[in-house]
């Protein structure tokens, strides 16, 4: 190590600069770090944003605060970490000849000059705005800053609001539809595309929309805002797309967030094509002395080895410390990439995901097979909860691409089992047989994710032919010539039923029956019950008697979005 002290500026307080530093901090107890930051907080735990507007919790410190409880604040990183923090202070130019950062303090236009060995830009994202008429208006936000968070807590804790609106059909935008509502405020979401949550395939996606809607909560696909109305300088309502007018006095804008590369790109920084900073696997900018991470940058898909950009609070502090790391000890930590993955609560559903969607994987050019399951997470005599889940492999290869899981069970353990999977690129038969912890407190025998790694084997094998719930919907409203069989109890048919010309044939009384099937062998029939685990078995028992298009609903009535008789 040399004997002069290294001298590391890092540019962005947010996430991934800060834990670059700490971590950085701890390497070496000599460096000279200081961390130049826009905004007045430090290390602001934006994810808890749609919480502390809902009423969750009311002190906003605990944002930004240690677990400890102390405020992470300029005090806070000088005593503790010796690290020197300058809020309320922008960089403006990088000298990468100089290797120098101007900064301005943003309170009285002052500049100065700071010299750096290793510059960390973590420069995060904004959140766009789209350039609609009206967007000046008083009323209209985004859930980006701690500010924008103060400022919708404000409109909830003086009741200056009671209807809004939420633009865009994201994460976001479901945390802020839940905080509304905590608030009393009745909100409608409005997502421009023909269905919500882009990360989720659109069978999924409807029921989550179902279970929102029973919150008293709207959503409009298929149509976008127009032009925000006002009177006075103050948002009164939307205009969508079709001419609908809606009255609102709040209006947040959730529709993504563009990479802040402004300043690397003026320092002549490659930008990658995804738009981010380039980056390599140490987290290097093409300037071997500037690292970058957080929502500026791209990372690597570990399941496509494309390119994406992926601005989500945990990645960011996962390459901040492997910044950290190489600021002191070059080359010593890597950062592979990304399998996507996410989770989110959306009133008492848990939506959670990994890697790719069927939709995704179909847009790539990618042969899958897919297999959609529905049941509890524990047992029912443990007051077990549903959860519906769908699973993506390579149809070739057997290897796991992806998961979405649903439902107001335990579903964050099941997708990080699978994000584990889909990262050791394992198989659908590694899952088969995965020794995962039982007990009925937290798991059935056989846990959700081997039953799902299950249906998709035996489709793999075809052992099984499975329909989704939407061509099923597809085949009943086009009238197209198929034999459909419930399988249910006649008491489950009594309280529940779909009303799709549906024949109830329970599982035990199938054998003395079989009369009352079409006797053309090769006539489709549709098979399901409540989760379609008897719709799979008798499945085998025709098939045994000779049907040979027999195909079951997969997830049974418990993935059904649409609209049913009973």
């Amino acid at each position: 190590m040399s004997s002069q002290p290294l001298n590391i500026v890092v540019i962005g307080g947010s996430a991934a600069g800060p834990k670059a530093a700490a971590k950085a901090r701890r390497m070496d107890e000599h460096a000279n770090i200081t961390i130049i930051q826009k905004e007045a907080d430090l290390s602001m735990a934006s994810c808890g944003y749609p919480y502390y507007v809902g009423g969750v919790f009311d002190d906003r410190n605990q944002l930004i605060c240690t677990s400890a409880g102390i405020v992470r604040d300029p005090n806070f990183f000088n005593a503790a970490k010796r690290i020197d923090a300058k809020v309320l202070t922008e960089a403006v130019a990088i000298d990468r000849s100089a290797k120098t950062v101007t900064c301005k303090h943003l309170p009285t236009g002052e500049l100065s000059t700071l010299a750096y060995d290793k510059l960390v830009i973590a420069t995060g994202a904004t959140a766009l705005y789209p350039p609609l008429p009206g967007a000046e208006l008083n009323g209209i936000y985004t859930l980006h800053s701690l500010g924008d968070a103060d400022a919708i807590r404000a409109i909830r804790d003086q009741k200056q609001a009671t209807r809004a609106v939420v633009v865009g059909g994201g994460l976001i935008g479901f945390e802020v539809c839940e905080a509304l509502h905590l608030a009393g405020i009745h909100t409608t979401v409005i997502e421009k595309t023909a269905s919500i949550l882009p990360f989720l395939d659109p069978d999924l996606a409807k029921l989550v929309a179902n279970h929102v809607r029973g919150f008293d909560a709207d959503i409009i696909t298929g149509n976008g805002v127009a032009a925000f109305l006002g009177d006075n300088g103050a948002l009164t309502g939307v205009k969508l797309d079709n001419g609908t007018e809606l009255p609102c006095q709040l209006a947040v804008v959730a529709v993504g967030v563009r990479p802040n590369i402004g300043l690397a790109q003026a320092a002549g920084l490659e930008i990658g094509a995804a738009g981010g900073i380039a980056v390599n696997e140490f987290m290097q900018t093409s300037d071997p002395d500037i690292y970058a991470g957080g929502d500026c940058v791209e990372c690597t898909s570990l399941i496509t080895g494309e390119k994406v950009r992926a601005p989500y609070g945990d990645i960011a502090n996962l390459q901040g410390r492997v910044i950290g790391q190489n600021l002191i000890a070059t080359g010593s930590a890597t950062f592979p990439g990304i399998t996507h993955t996410g989770i989110c609560k959306i009133f008492d559903y848990t939506v959670g995901f990994t890697g790719l969607s069927a939709g995704r994987a179909q847009e790539l050019g990618l042969d899958i097979e897919t297999a959609t399951i529905a049941g509890l997470d524990i047992p029912p005599y443990m007051q077990g909860k549903l959860l519906i889940s769908k699973m993506i492999a390579d149809r070739k290869s057997g290897r796991v691409l992806g998961f979405q899981c649903i439902g107001p069970g335990e579903a964050s353990k099941r997708v990080a089992t699978v994000a584990m999977a889909i990262r050791g690129q394992l198989k659908v038969a590694d899952l088969v047989n995965a020794d995962l912890p039982y007990a009925p407190p937290y798991s059935l025998a056989l846990d959700h994710v081997i039953s799902a790694a299950q249906v998709l084997e035996n489709k793999l094998l075809g052992r099984m032919q499975g329909l989704s719930v939407t061509e099923v919907k597809q085949r009943v409203d086009s009238g197209a010539a198929c034999f459909i069989i419930d399988t249910r109890t006649p008491a489950e048919f009594e309280e529940l039923r779909l009303g799709i010309g549906e024949v109830l044939i329970p599982q035990g009384a199938l054998r003395s029956r079989l009369q009352e099937l079409p006797q053309e062998r090769s006539t489709e029939i549709i098979v399901y019950c409540r989760v379609s685990l008897r719709g799979y078995e008798v499945a085998a028992i025709l098939q045994a008697h000779g049907w040979n298009n027999v195909k079951v609903m997969e997830g049974g009535i418990s993935a059904w979005p649409y609209s049913r008789e009973k």
